[in-house]
């Protein structure tokens, strides 16, 4: 089995001993994104913004491995607030189309750099 490394300068570079992306076969494993702005490393502010870089993040890991967001087949999505879900909900739908990713949205207690809002994903390329 071969792994290959996936970056892109237009996601934020990795807080931690990890990669952005593993890519195996055609399968990708995205690594947690948070709302960081990708030149200054800075969260975006509030929710909906963070959400929204979240996704943006999200998106340019998957177009480095050769994808896009309609690649991804399970999103986890990680919240500090449950009461932020049907706004999640609406800004997802903004990023994804029906045939939706199978999904789980958790509240955590805590999240790095203090951010409200992040996502991993697994992407299948065709």
């Amino acid at each position: 089995m071969k792994k290959e490394v996936i970056h892109s300068d237009n996601s934020p570079k990795a807080i931690g001993a990890y990669s952005q992306a593993i890519k195996v076969g055609d399968t990708v494993y995205l690594s947690g994104q948070l709302g960081l702005n990708p030149t200054t490393m800075e969260l975006a502010e509030g929710f909906e913004a963070q959400t929204h870089q979240m996704f943006k993040n999200l998106r340019a890991v998957a177009q480095a491995a050769g994808g896009d967001l309609k690649d991804i087949v399970k999103l986890g999505v990680f919240v500090v607030d449950l009461a932020n879900f049907a706004k999640l909900n609406e800004i997802m739908g903004q990023y994804f189309e029906a045939p939706y990713p199978a999904r789980a949205a958790i509240q955590a207690a805590a999240l790095p750099k203090g951010g409200l809002v992040e996502a991993d994903a697994v992407m299948v390329l065709s």
